[in-house]
Protein backbone atom coordinates (compact mmCIF):
# COMPACT_ATOMS: atom_id res chain seq x y z
CA UNK A 1 0.00 0.00 0.00
CA UNK A 2 1.47 3.33 -1.07
CA UNK A 3 1.68 6.00 1.67
CA UNK A 4 -0.53 8.46 -0.23
CA UNK A 5 -3.16 10.71 1.31
CA UNK A 6 -5.29 12.49 -1.28
CA UNK A 7 -7.04 15.77 -0.64
CA UNK A 8 -10.76 15.24 -1.36
CA UNK A 9 -10.72 17.67 -4.30
CA UNK A 10 -7.76 15.88 -5.92
CA UNK A 11 -9.19 12.41 -5.26
CA UNK A 12 -12.50 13.34 -6.89
CA UNK A 13 -10.78 14.91 -9.92
CA UNK A 14 -8.54 11.89 -10.55
CA UNK A 15 -11.42 9.43 -10.26
CA UNK A 16 -13.47 11.53 -12.69
CA UNK A 17 -10.60 11.83 -15.19
CA UNK A 18 -10.43 15.60 -14.75
CA UNK A 19 -7.15 17.53 -15.24
CA UNK A 20 -4.84 17.72 -12.22
CA UNK A 21 -1.56 19.64 -11.91
CA UNK A 22 1.08 18.68 -9.36
CA UNK A 23 2.83 21.51 -7.49
CA UNK A 24 5.99 21.38 -5.39
CA UNK A 25 6.31 22.57 -1.81
CA UNK A 26 9.96 23.65 -1.51
CA UNK A 27 8.91 26.95 -3.08
CA UNK A 28 6.86 27.39 0.12
CA UNK A 29 9.46 26.25 2.64
CA UNK A 30 12.75 27.18 0.98
CA UNK A 31 12.05 29.38 -2.04
CA UNK A 32 10.29 32.43 -0.61
CA UNK A 33 9.98 34.25 2.72
CA UNK A 34 6.84 34.33 4.85
CA UNK A 35 4.14 35.51 4.10
CA UNK A 36 4.80 35.72 0.34
CA UNK A 37 5.36 31.97 0.26
CA UNK A 38 1.82 31.07 1.32
CA UNK A 39 0.27 33.95 -0.62
CA UNK A 40 2.07 32.72 -3.73
CA UNK A 41 1.06 29.09 -3.11
CA UNK A 42 -2.59 30.14 -2.88
CA UNK A 43 -2.29 32.29 -6.00
CA UNK A 44 -0.68 29.42 -7.93
CA UNK A 45 -3.44 27.03 -6.92
CA UNK A 46 -6.01 29.67 -7.94
CA UNK A 47 -4.31 30.05 -11.33
CA UNK A 48 -4.56 26.29 -11.90
CA UNK A 49 -8.26 26.31 -10.98
CA UNK A 50 -8.94 29.31 -13.21
CA UNK A 51 -7.78 27.23 -16.19
CA UNK A 52 -10.17 24.40 -15.28
CA UNK A 53 -7.74 22.05 -13.53
CA UNK A 54 -7.26 20.95 -9.92
CA UNK A 55 -4.01 21.75 -8.04
CA UNK A 56 -2.22 19.06 -6.04
CA UNK A 57 0.50 20.58 -3.86
CA UNK A 58 2.79 17.80 -2.59
CA UNK A 59 4.30 17.56 0.89
CA UNK A 60 5.31 14.88 3.40
CA UNK A 61 4.05 14.81 6.98
CA UNK A 62 3.44 12.00 9.45
CA UNK A 63 4.83 9.30 7.20
CA UNK A 64 2.45 10.15 4.35
CA UNK A 65 2.74 11.84 0.97
CA UNK A 66 -0.01 14.42 0.88
CA UNK A 67 -1.35 14.80 -2.65
CA UNK A 68 -2.97 18.19 -2.28
CA UNK A 69 -3.00 20.40 0.81
CA UNK A 70 -5.87 22.18 2.52
CA UNK A 71 -5.60 25.92 3.05
CA UNK A 72 -4.76 25.25 6.70
CA UNK A 73 -2.11 22.78 5.55
CA UNK A 74 -0.52 25.39 3.31
CA UNK A 75 -0.50 27.88 6.18
CA UNK A 76 1.12 25.42 8.57
CA UNK A 77 3.78 24.39 6.08
CA UNK A 78 4.57 28.02 5.25
CA UNK A 79 5.44 28.73 8.89
CA UNK A 80 7.02 25.38 9.78
CA UNK A 81 10.65 25.28 10.93
CA UNK A 82 13.37 22.78 10.04
CA UNK A 83 11.44 21.26 7.15
CA UNK A 84 13.52 18.76 5.18
CA UNK A 85 14.14 19.52 1.50
CA UNK A 86 13.31 16.20 -0.12
CA UNK A 87 14.69 14.73 -3.32
CA UNK A 88 14.89 11.13 -4.56
CA UNK A 89 17.68 10.23 -2.12
CA UNK A 90 15.85 11.16 1.09
CA UNK A 91 12.12 10.89 0.29
CA UNK A 92 11.77 7.31 1.55
CA UNK A 93 13.80 7.97 4.72
CA UNK A 94 11.62 10.97 5.63
CA UNK A 95 8.47 8.90 5.13
CA UNK A 96 9.86 5.97 7.13
CA UNK A 97 10.81 8.17 10.09
CA UNK A 98 7.61 10.23 10.10
CA UNK A 99 9.37 13.49 9.35
CA UNK A 100 8.11 16.63 7.67
CA UNK A 101 9.46 17.40 4.23
CA UNK A 102 8.88 19.65 1.26
CA UNK A 103 9.25 18.19 -2.20
CA UNK A 104 11.79 19.41 -4.74
CA UNK A 105 11.26 19.02 -8.48
CA UNK A 106 12.60 15.45 -8.38
CA UNK A 107 10.53 14.38 -5.37
CA UNK A 108 7.39 16.05 -6.73
CA UNK A 109 7.81 14.15 -9.99
CA UNK A 110 8.06 10.86 -8.06
CA UNK A 111 4.99 11.69 -5.97
CA UNK A 112 3.00 12.83 -9.00
CA UNK A 113 3.79 9.61 -10.86
CA UNK A 114 2.75 7.51 -7.85
CA UNK A 115 -0.51 9.46 -7.64
CA UNK A 116 -1.28 9.13 -11.36
CA UNK A 117 -0.68 12.80 -12.19
CA UNK A 118 1.08 13.50 -15.50
CA UNK A 119 1.75 17.26 -15.35
CA UNK A 120 3.76 19.27 -12.85
CA UNK A 121 4.22 23.05 -12.84
CA UNK A 122 7.11 24.67 -10.99
CA UNK A 123 9.34 27.76 -11.12
CA UNK A 124 12.65 26.54 -12.51
CA UNK A 125 14.39 23.18 -12.46
CA UNK A 126 17.77 22.50 -10.92
CA UNK A 127 20.65 21.63 -13.18
CA UNK A 128 24.40 21.48 -13.57
CA UNK A 129 26.03 23.90 -11.13
CA UNK A 130 28.91 26.08 -12.16
CA UNK A 131 32.20 24.35 -11.52
CA UNK A 132 30.53 20.93 -11.69
CA UNK A 133 33.54 19.62 -13.61
CA UNK A 134 35.38 19.62 -10.27
CA UNK A 135 32.54 19.58 -7.69
CA UNK A 136 30.26 17.11 -9.52
CA UNK A 137 27.35 19.21 -8.22
CA UNK A 138 24.45 18.27 -10.50
CA UNK A 139 20.81 18.48 -9.42
CA UNK A 140 18.88 15.25 -9.08
CA UNK A 141 16.12 16.98 -11.07
CA UNK A 142 17.93 16.15 -14.30
CA UNK A 143 18.22 12.43 -13.61
CA UNK A 144 14.57 12.41 -12.55
CA UNK A 145 13.50 13.95 -15.83
CA UNK A 146 15.31 11.09 -17.57
CA UNK A 147 13.42 8.35 -15.73
CA UNK A 148 10.03 9.58 -14.45
CA UNK A 149 7.24 10.08 -16.98
CA UNK A 150 5.90 13.47 -15.93
CA UNK A 151 5.73 16.60 -18.11
CA UNK A 152 7.35 19.43 -16.14
CA UNK A 153 6.53 23.06 -16.91
CA UNK A 154 9.25 25.48 -15.76
CA UNK A 155 10.74 28.82 -16.81
CA UNK A 156 13.84 26.93 -17.92
CA UNK A 157 16.59 26.12 -15.45
CA UNK A 158 17.55 28.56 -12.70
CA UNK A 159 19.86 31.22 -14.15
CA UNK A 160 22.39 30.69 -11.35
CA UNK A 161 23.38 27.41 -13.03
CA UNK A 162 25.62 26.43 -15.93
CA UNK A 163 22.92 26.45 -18.59
CA UNK A 164 24.97 25.11 -21.54
CA UNK A 165 26.05 22.10 -19.47
CA UNK A 166 22.49 21.63 -18.20
CA UNK A 167 21.15 21.43 -21.75
CA UNK A 168 23.99 19.08 -22.70
CA UNK A 169 23.14 16.77 -19.79
CA UNK A 170 19.45 16.73 -20.74
CA UNK A 171 20.30 15.90 -24.35
CA UNK A 172 22.57 13.04 -23.30
CA UNK A 173 19.85 11.72 -20.96
CA UNK A 174 17.27 11.78 -23.76
CA UNK A 175 15.02 14.40 -22.15
CA UNK A 176 12.93 16.46 -24.60
CA UNK A 177 13.47 20.18 -23.89
CA UNK A 178 10.57 22.07 -25.45
CA UNK A 179 10.57 25.87 -25.54
CA UNK A 180 7.00 27.15 -25.48
CA UNK A 181 6.20 29.80 -28.07
CA UNK A 182 9.80 30.77 -28.86
CA UNK A 183 13.07 29.33 -30.14
CA UNK A 184 15.34 30.40 -27.26
CA UNK A 185 15.75 28.47 -24.03
CA UNK A 186 14.52 30.78 -21.24
CA UNK A 187 16.63 31.53 -18.17
CA UNK A 188 14.18 31.82 -15.26
CA UNK A 189 14.05 35.59 -14.59
CA UNK A 190 14.89 36.31 -18.25
CA UNK A 191 13.06 35.25 -21.39
CA UNK A 192 16.27 34.23 -23.13
CA UNK A 193 19.46 32.50 -22.01
CA UNK A 194 21.15 33.22 -25.33
CA UNK A 195 20.88 29.49 -26.09
CA UNK A 196 18.60 27.84 -28.62
CA UNK A 197 16.19 25.26 -27.24
CA UNK A 198 16.33 21.81 -28.87
CA UNK A 199 12.58 21.79 -29.57
CA UNK A 200 9.76 24.32 -29.90
CA UNK A 201 6.01 23.85 -29.54
CA UNK A 202 3.34 26.53 -29.63
CA UNK A 203 0.32 24.86 -28.05
CA UNK A 204 -0.66 22.84 -25.00
CA UNK A 205 -2.24 20.30 -27.32
CA UNK A 206 1.06 19.64 -29.13
CA UNK A 207 2.86 19.15 -25.81
CA UNK A 208 0.15 16.77 -24.60
CA UNK A 209 0.37 14.81 -27.86
CA UNK A 210 4.14 14.44 -27.42
CA UNK A 211 3.61 13.21 -23.84
CA UNK A 212 1.13 10.59 -25.04
CA UNK A 213 3.44 9.49 -27.87
CA UNK A 214 6.33 8.93 -25.48
CA UNK A 215 4.05 6.65 -23.49
CA UNK A 216 3.04 4.68 -26.57
CA UNK A 217 6.69 4.25 -27.54
CA UNK A 218 7.58 3.05 -24.05
CA UNK A 219 10.21 5.74 -23.62
CA UNK A 220 11.24 6.35 -20.00
CA UNK A 221 11.33 9.81 -18.52
CA UNK A 222 9.39 13.00 -18.86
CA UNK A 223 9.45 16.22 -20.82
CA UNK A 224 10.76 19.64 -19.83
CA UNK A 225 8.55 22.43 -21.11
CA UNK A 226 10.55 25.67 -20.93
CA UNK A 227 7.95 28.42 -20.61
CA UNK A 228 9.40 31.97 -20.74
CA UNK A 229 8.47 34.49 -18.08
CA UNK A 230 5.94 37.07 -19.39
CA UNK A 231 7.72 39.95 -21.13
CA UNK A 232 6.43 42.56 -18.71
CA UNK A 233 7.79 40.71 -15.69
CA UNK A 234 11.27 39.69 -16.80
CA UNK A 235 14.62 40.99 -15.59
CA UNK A 236 16.69 41.19 -18.74
CA UNK A 237 19.71 38.90 -18.98
CA UNK A 238 22.13 41.82 -19.22
CA UNK A 239 20.82 43.19 -15.93
CA UNK A 240 20.49 40.01 -13.89
CA UNK A 241 23.78 38.30 -14.83
CA UNK A 242 26.09 40.74 -12.94
CA UNK A 243 23.89 40.27 -9.87
CA UNK A 244 24.13 36.48 -10.18
CA UNK A 245 27.91 36.65 -10.55
CA UNK A 246 28.19 38.77 -7.40
CA UNK A 247 26.01 36.32 -5.43
CA UNK A 248 28.00 33.34 -6.70
CA UNK A 249 31.26 35.00 -5.64
CA UNK A 250 29.85 35.57 -2.13
CA UNK A 251 28.72 31.95 -1.86
CA UNK A 252 32.16 30.71 -2.88
CA UNK A 253 33.89 33.05 -0.42
CA UNK A 254 31.69 31.78 2.42
CA UNK A 255 32.15 28.13 1.50
CA UNK A 256 28.45 27.55 0.93
CA UNK A 257 27.86 24.28 -0.93
CA UNK A 258 25.44 21.45 -1.78
CA UNK A 259 21.77 21.99 -0.91
CA UNK A 260 22.52 25.29 0.83
CA UNK A 261 23.73 26.97 -2.39
CA UNK A 262 20.43 27.64 -4.14
CA UNK A 263 18.56 29.10 -1.12
CA UNK A 264 21.54 31.36 -0.36
CA UNK A 265 21.82 32.59 -3.93
CA UNK A 266 18.10 33.24 -4.30
CA UNK A 267 18.08 35.17 -1.03
CA UNK A 268 21.10 37.24 -1.95
CA UNK A 269 19.76 38.00 -5.43
CA UNK A 270 16.50 39.12 -3.80
CA UNK A 271 18.46 41.60 -1.70
CA UNK A 272 20.61 42.85 -4.57
CA UNK A 273 17.60 43.40 -6.85
CA UNK A 274 15.60 45.04 -4.04
CA UNK A 275 12.88 42.45 -4.30
CA UNK A 276 12.47 42.45 -8.08
CA UNK A 277 13.70 38.87 -8.36
CA UNK A 278 10.92 37.69 -6.05
CA UNK A 279 8.26 39.58 -8.01
CA UNK A 280 9.57 37.99 -11.22
CA UNK A 281 9.67 34.57 -9.55
CA UNK A 282 6.02 34.86 -8.54
CA UNK A 283 5.01 35.97 -12.05
CA UNK A 284 6.78 33.07 -13.75
CA UNK A 285 5.37 30.47 -11.36
CA UNK A 286 1.84 31.73 -12.04
CA UNK A 287 2.54 31.65 -15.77
CA UNK A 288 3.78 28.07 -15.54
CA UNK A 289 0.76 27.02 -13.49
CA UNK A 290 -1.58 28.33 -16.17
CA UNK A 291 0.25 26.50 -18.96
CA UNK A 292 0.48 23.34 -16.86
CA UNK A 293 -3.29 23.41 -16.37
CA UNK A 294 -3.87 23.78 -20.12
CA UNK A 295 -1.56 20.83 -20.84
CA UNK A 296 -3.33 18.72 -18.21
CA UNK A 297 -6.69 19.65 -19.76
CA UNK A 298 -5.41 18.63 -23.21
CA UNK A 299 -4.18 15.29 -21.81
CA UNK A 300 -7.53 14.62 -20.11
CA UNK A 301 -9.26 14.91 -23.50
CA UNK A 302 -6.96 12.37 -25.11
Amino acid sequence: MLPLTFAPEVDAALKAGKPVVALESTIITHGMPWPQNVETARAVEAAVRAEGAVPATMAVTGGRIHVGLTDAGLEALGQAKDVAKLSRADLAACLATGGTGATTVAATMICARLAGISVFATGGIGGVHRGAETSFDISADLAELAQTAVTVVAAGAKAILDLPKTLEYLETAGVPVIAYGQDDFPAFWSRSSGLKAPLRMDSAEAIAAAHRMRGRLGLPGGQLVANPIPAGDEIARGEIMPVIEAALAEAAAKGIAAKAVTPFLLGRIFELTEGRSLAANIALVLNNARLGARIAAALSKG
